[in-house]
């Protein structure tokens, strides 16, 4: 039994995320047609073919409980946004991570990642009740480490060559995390810190 119940679907006030369907590929391959979303991942998403493969991927994933794949839509105007996803879940430690998100870049630094995170540790701390939640980024994405240490995970660490990019760079990855025991502070921090 996946520890994950579908459909799961998480609203706030800016974002709405729904299961990722097919219906949505089309908006999600015009946003990530955008080169500098990919800049630090390991896949290029600016190749619609790959990316349509990953997004794929991560559907058939989401029926054996290994990854839950969401889209990103703005509540103000109904559009695809982007995508984020649970992954990496460990059901028997209630662990999982939470990562491969990525946005239009129009909706970096708007307080649209902050809300996104926070219905998704809403999620998994509360309903799911899990007792770890993981991040990982690339060594040098300092943006997205930025965000991460900005929503209020915990620096743990860089693993060395952790993965290859799509360019055949070797990566080292910055692993943060949040804990059970942590996340009614991290919430309210959250909660106080979204722009609406």
């Amino acid at each position: 039994m996946n520890w994950i119940n579908h459909p799961v679907v998480l609203e706030g006030k800016l974002v709405k995320l729904v299961p990722l369907e097919r219906a949505h590929f089309p908006e999600l391959l015009r946003v990530g047609a955008n080169p500098s979303i990919w800049e630090f991942i390991s896949i290029n998403g600016a190749d619609s073919e790959r990316l349509k493969l990953h997004l794929e991927s991560a559907m058939l994933k989401r029926a054996n409980g290994e990854q839950y794949p969401f889209t990103v839509i703005c509540n103000r105007t109904g559009n695809v946004i982007g995508s984020t996803m649970f992954h990496n879940i460990f059901s028997e430690h209630r662990k999982l991570e939470i990562g491969w998100t990525w946005y239009d870049p129009s909706y970096w630094r708007t307080g649209y990642n902050r809300e996104c995170k926070l219905l998704l540790l809403s999620y998994c701390f509360e309903t799911i009740n899990a007792i770890r939640v993981q991040f990982v980024t690339d060594e040098n994405n300092f943006r997205s480490r930025k965000a991460i240490i900005g929503i209020g995970a915990t620096f743990e660490g860089i693993l060395r060559n952790e993965r290859i990019r799509a360019n055949g760079a070797y990566r080292n990855t910055a692993v943060f995390s949040i804990i059970d025991r942590e996340w009614q502070v991290v919430k309210s921090n959250l909660v106080t810190s979204i722009v609406y």
